[in-house]
């Protein structure tokens, strides 16, 4: 038995789930549940299949262009975390100590102490290490 790929169906796929480039977190969310969902079927259609590998490529592009997490440096990852959770620089005043500090951290002019991360990995539920510069 050969499956053949219908380009009807898959054209109403591409209409339904509307994949383009990724530009913000919520289109990778949205992609990313669609991917899921279709991971979870246990037989897709090949028309599923290539809307399912369009979708990977897409969210591999978006994660690799945002996620560098090599190239990352405890200020940055401070600062996606922040950002990740609507956070404002005087919501660390209590975990960093005092403002001052914190715009000094902010800005780069101090680095975090090893106490500071792991106070700061204990606020956001991540390793102290993120904190550390290596």
């Amino acid at each position: 038995m050969t499956l053949t790929f219908n380009s009807d169906i898959y054209s109403q796929l591409l209409s339904q789930h509307q994949p383009r480039i990724i530009k913000t977190e919520e289109e990778n969310e949205k992609f990313l549940e669609t991917v899921e969902e279709l991971l979870s079927r246990s037989h897709l259609t090949p028309e599923e299949d290539a809307l399912l590998e369009l979708l990977v490529k897409l969210i591999e592009d978006f994660e690799d262009k945002h996620y560098q997490l090599n190239s990352s440096t405890p200020y940055s990852r401070l600062l996606h975390l922040m950002e990740a959770r609507g956070l404002e620089q005087a919501d660390l005043v209590e975990i960093l100590g005092s403002s001052e500090i914190v715009t000094k951290i902010m800005n780069s002019e101090l680095k975090i102490t090893k106490k500071q991360a792991e106070a700061l990995g204990k606020f956001f539920h991540v390793e102290p290490s993120l904190f550390i510069l290596e």
